[in-house]
């Protein structure tokens, strides 16, 4: 599946939208936009292209539009789900747009070592360095240039539970792994019936869910070194460090006794939407589920999600208490043209300005430090905010986004929905493994 596909499963409304429309004040997807050296040929127009469609792209568009107007700046934005196939031809036509919004490091890389994609500015970059975390910096680095900022960001690894069952039940927030395990027992203990609820389903992109489970483990256990080598393959799937968080993983995923609560056996993981899972923890059938913070926007009207509340999430802990390591998803922003309205652009997204705004609308999160966290109005993502902004955490960008679209979106999804099937872990593993391409 296609990068612009993978990055809608971070917002509830863009999933419910269709892919490809055109949006207000754009030509139909795949249409050229200008570019290169000032896209429609104005000066004072600046064209943008991502992956951010319907609901979603209206609200970007309104995140910038009063600080537009006082510019004079026309943005004319374009969302498709055809991005990556898109962009690649626009750029090799001569005819990419301004700026492009990258949901994936990776590619953004891809298109800066080609040669496409301008360095970021001196403003952009002196934001990026002020308002943002090395690791964050990092991702917007090839080959020793700096080429863009990030833009919004999300973290993964959030276990969802009900505050109320928790009392009921005598316990507590684990502090580590081991912890969690106790706990899963002492609730299955309490309820008679398994802790966890998961889904993997998603369409053609059933399984990914899996591997967000198995990127959280892999971090957590073996460390961002390692986390770092497998995404490029100097440590393969076959490798004991990843076996072991299979393992992990497995413990929970794949033993009755611990899932799948309120919808089956083992085999039920694959056929549950991976939003179905919400309404069960908010009623307390299911008390344990791993999903990222958008999954607050699945439970059912009225749900009081809050520390207190009907439904609340706690980090998947580490080996050890107080541990930081998360891993999470975002945008990089990378411009094909140097025009001064392009740059003047880029500054505005790289600022907190822009990072208020837009986050003040709801749905989203951004790592950008000057970013107040009260804007946000989901206390799930005032919570994902302070983590992003707090220099001590350990960020690394989803796995399956970095690794080859043949591995991340092909033999490890693929892999996953297998393993829960009844494939051994030797056997899955080996098969992802045949997904990397050959040097």
């Amino acid at each position: 599946m296609g990068l612009s596909q993978r990055s809608r499963r971070f917002a509830p409304l863009a999933l419910l939208g269709v892919a490809g429309i055109a949006l207000a004040g754009c030509g139909a997807p795949g249409a050229p936009t200008g570019g290169g050296g000032g896209g429609s040929g104005d000066s004072n127009t600046v064209t943008i292209y991502g992956t951010i469609v319907d609901d979603e792209a209206k609200l970007l568009q309104q995140s910038w539009k009063d600080w537009a107007d006082e510019n004079g700046i026309t943005i004319k934005y374009e969302g498709s789900q055809d991005f990556e196939t898109q962009l690649g031809t626009r750029a090799q036509g001569g005819n990419p747009p301004d700026i492009a919004i990258f949901p994936q490091p990776g590619l953004f890389a891809d298109f800066a070592k080609r040669d496409f994609l301008k360095p970021a500015p001196a403003d952009v970059e002196a934001n990026a360095n002020e308002y943002w975390t090395k690791d964050w910096v990092n991702y917007g680095t090839v080959d020793g240039t700096f080429y863009g900022a990030p833009l919004m960001a999300n973290v993964k690894g959030w276990i969802w539970y009900s505050p109320t069952k928790f009392k009921e039940w005598g316990v507590e927030v684990p502090t580590t792994l081991d912890e969690m395990t106790a706990l899963t027992e002492k609730i299955q203990g309490a309820t008679g019936k398994p802790a966890w609820c998961a889904g993997f389903e998603s369409g053609t992109a059933t399984g990914w869910p899996g591997t967000d489970w198995i990127e959280d483990y892999v971090l957590r256990q073996s460390g961002p070194e390692v986390y770092d080598k497998w995404v490029t393959h100097e440590v393969p799937f076959t490798d004991p460090q990843i076996k072991t968080a299979f393992d992990s993983v497995g413990a929970i995923l794949l033993n009755p006794a611990n899932v799948n609560a309120g919808f089956g056996d083992v085999r039920s993981i694959n056929s549950t939407a991976f939003g179905d899972v919400a309404p069960k923890v908010a009623s307390g059938e299911c008390a344990l589920t791993h999903q990222a913070s958008f999954l607050s926007g699945f439970f059912p009207d009225g749900t009081n999600i809050a520390e207190d509340g009907d439904v609340w999430a706690f980090m998947l802990p580490g080996e050890t208490a107080g541990e930081n390591a998360v891993t999470g998803a975002g945008e990089i922003v990378g411009a094909f043209s140097e025009s001064e309205a392009t740059q003047k652009v880029l500054a505005y997204l790289s600022s907190p300005e822009w990072a208020n705004s837009r986050v003040s609308l709801g749905g989203v999160t951004s790592a950008n430090n000057g970013l107040d966290p009260a804007n946000a109005k989901d206390p799930i993502l005032q919570e994902t905010i302070k983590i992003l902004q707090d220099k001590d955490t350990t960020f690394r960008f989803d796995a399956s986004d970095l690794m080859p679209g043949a591995v991340g979106a092909g033999t490890f999804w693929k892999g996953m929905v297998s393993w829960v099937n009844g494939d051994s872990t030797d056997a899955v593993l080996t098969q992802i493994e045949t997904g990397w391409p050959a040097k």
